[in-house]
């Protein structure tokens, strides 16, 4: 079993920055591709930023360029910087991983951002 556990998430008036973690517990040697997806209401969830398998990043268009991932594998965790925040980021922010030694996809339980006008 893995758990995965999200923070970081908080209010924050447009143009502001917020750092979000994931940290990754449990069954999880043999890597993963972890990212970030968020979920705003009466919306679909959609992908924020992810790593591939091979370690490359990719970023939805409305966020290219103003939200960085990164990883510490010593630390088992995923990080999202989200900066130059606008209102139409407010949503649920979900981290998501695909764990390579057993093929399965868990998610965390969500932090919300807001942002301000």
């Amino acid at each position: 079993q893995v758990q995965l556990v999200e923070s970081g998430g908080g209010l924050v008036q447009a143009g502001g920055s917020l750092r979000l973690s994931c940290v990754a517990s449990g069954r999880i040697f043999g890597g993963a591709a972890m990212g970030w997806y968020r979920q705003a209401p009466g919306k679909e969830r959609e992908m924020v930023a992810g790593f591939t398998s091979l370690g490359t990043t990719n970023y939805a268009d409305s966020v290219q360029g103003r939200f960085t991932i990164s990883r510490d594998i010593a630390k088992n965790t995923v990080y999202l910087q989200m900066d130059s925040l606008k209102p139409e980021d407010t949503a649920v922010y979900y981290c998501r991983g695909l764990f390579f030694n057993t093929g399965a996809i868990y998610w965390g339980q969500g932090t919300q951002v807001t942002v301000s006008s």
